[in-house]
């Protein structure tokens, strides 16, 4: 086994992977579908030996009741705050790249709402740093839900905080 010439090995925060803004492959808020295998291609990197995904699916229950649907509401501020995110965590986690998506309009039991992919050299800093951006996003994204339930009540969630 030959050792690796010290060009070649990679530390945290390497100018080589790019700025943090050249690290944000994609940050939408959007009706269309969104998957994990998009975000994973746009952030696919022969450098990065690590991909962590999230994936957010509308699960058929929330607290003891049964969903039916889940109606997503974005503020007209989403986008700018999806990117402001984005940007945020990649300067925090120098070496990581990431592309993220949030849909609003109405999702059925099963829909994805929130995906997330990032990549990076090795897997804790992608973890960590995946992690990271679900929990952002979550406490700053200006979505809400409208929850409409089998036994024909309803009820809005606040996605802030």
């Amino acid at each position: 086994m030959t050792r690796p010439e010290p060009a070649d090995l990679r530390v945290p925060g390497d100018p080589a992977m790019g700025a943090a803004v050249d690290r944000v492959a994609y940050a939408a808020v959007t009706t269309d579908e969104v998957s994990v295998q998009r975000m994973s291609s746009l952030v696919q990197d022969p450098r990065c030996g690590a991909l962590v995904t999230f994936d957010g699916v509308v699960r058929d229950h929330d607290e003891g009741k049964g969903v039916l649907l889940l109606d997503y509401s974005a503020h007209p501020s989403a986008q700018a705050v999806i990117e402001e995110v984005a940007a945020e965590i990649a300067e925090r986690y120098a070496d990581a790249i990431l592309a993220l998506a949030h849909r609003y309009g109405p999702l059925t039991v099963g829909e994805s709402a929130l995906v997330c992919a990032v990549a990076a050299p090795h897997r804790k800093l992608a973890f960590a740093a995946c992690d990271d951006l679900v929990d952002t996003v979550k406490k700053r994204l200006p979505i809400w839900k409208h929850q409409r339930f089998d036994d024909g009540t309803d009820e809005w969630v606040g996605a802030l905080g």
